[in-house]
């Protein structure tokens, strides 16, 4: 694309662009004629991210809407050109969430944005962040957790509701079994 129709397109003077272009920032060529030509696809996939916003359960959906429309707020105060925005009820400790899976596997932003790190995983954040990183991308975290005896404790409450939650959800599976095999039997 055109030095002059990519300024258009990110909203900026093409003497704007001109000095980006001159200083290096810009991945683009000129050609023998004058024209500067910018990779549009490395460049528009550098400046992008996508915010996850994540809650455990359906009754907490209103936090939901207040958690993205924080981090969308604070994207844009650090001058993020966000690109998706990806909300997800569902347990931390779930590694098969869809939207999230999802959400990895696009290739068109450079930084994902979360609130707090549980937000998106309670286990396996470095994983997560090592190989995002081996593709080119990263993950920040607004509010890092400071202490490490709350984290401890955040993550040792999250095994326990999750093995609650798994054990409360096979007793209900049993009953609603027995309660259709007694239906049947009628």
């Amino acid at each position: 694309m055109k030095l002059s129709d990519y300024a258009k397109k990110q909203g900026i003077s093409y003497q704007t662009a001109w000095r980006m272009w001159k200083r290096g920032e810009l991945n683009a060529k000129q050609l023998p004629s004058g024209t500067i030509i910018v990779n549009v696809d490395s460049q528009l996939k550098d400046d992008c991210v996508l915010i996850y916003a994540r809650v455990s359960s359906a009754e907490n959906k209103a936090n939901l809407d207040s958690q993205a429309l924080r981090v969308e707020k604070y994207c844009i105060a650090k001058g993020y050109r966000i690109i998706a925005i990806v909300k997800e009820v569902g347990s931390g400790v779930n590694d098969s969430r869809k939207k999230l899976i999802h959400s990895l596997s696009r290739d068109d932003y450079s930084l994902i944005v979360c609130e707090h790190k549980d937000r998106l995983t309670r286990f396996g954040f470095n994983y997560i962040k090592t190989l995002l990183n081996k593709m080119g991308k990263d993950i920040e975290i607004i509010n890092e957790a400071r202490e490490e005896k709350e984290d401890l404790m955040q993550d040792f409450v999250s095994i326990i509701t999750s093995f609650c939650a798994r054990i409360y959800g096979l007793r209900r599976q049993k009953g609603k079994k027995e309660c259709i095999i007694n239906c049947l039997d009628k």
